[in-house]
């Protein structure tokens, strides 16, 4: 399969959930896609066309909460980057776990720093934070305000 191929099986498999492609340069791409559309768009990556699941990251933007979901296709040297933007207030979506059990435990960091439900994923239990944590305070968030008075952070969260 080829780069142009791959693209052209996402666009075609996918043509009224794409939100828009950015090719950015010829070893990666970024795809937004509705959140809805999701865990069928990696199925297709990671299944359809054989991609292998890097990582995923999630970031608070200013206007909302965004997740990056990285495949690589390593016989033709391409990034894919399926881009999701969701609600601030209410930032949730299906979560890939079911399907791609590598991405259990990002989807479980993210939960805790962002805030981000992931729903139908098998095991929602902390993974990073400490069990005297706050429900509700995510360390990730912009809106973050210290809730331990005494806590010493210059080592991360």
């Amino acid at each position: 399969m080829t780069r142009e191929e791959a693209l052209e099986s996402i666009r075609t498999r996918f043509p009224d959930d794409i939100v828009d492609v950015i090719d950015k340069s010829p070893k990666r791409v970024y795809v937004e896609i509705k959140p809805e559309a999701v865990v069928a768009a990696a199925e297709h990556l990671f299944r359809g066309l054989g991609a292998r699941f890097n990582i995923a990251s999630g970031v608070d933007t200013p206007t909302h909460i965004e997740i990056l979901y990285h495949f690589t296709m390593e016989d033709i040297n391409l990034l894919v980057s399926l881009r999701v933007k969701l609600d601030r207030d209410n930032p949730e979506i299906d979560s890939l776990a079911p399907r791609i059990e590598a991405t259990n435990w990002i989807e479980r960091e993210m939960h805790e720093l962002l805030g981000i439900t992931f729903r139908g994923h098998p095991d929602m239990r902390r993974l990073l934070l400490p069990d005297q944590w706050p429900e509700g305070v995510y360390p990730l968030r912009r809106d973050y305000e210290e809730w331990d008075q005494e806590a010493i952070r210059d080592r991360g969260v």
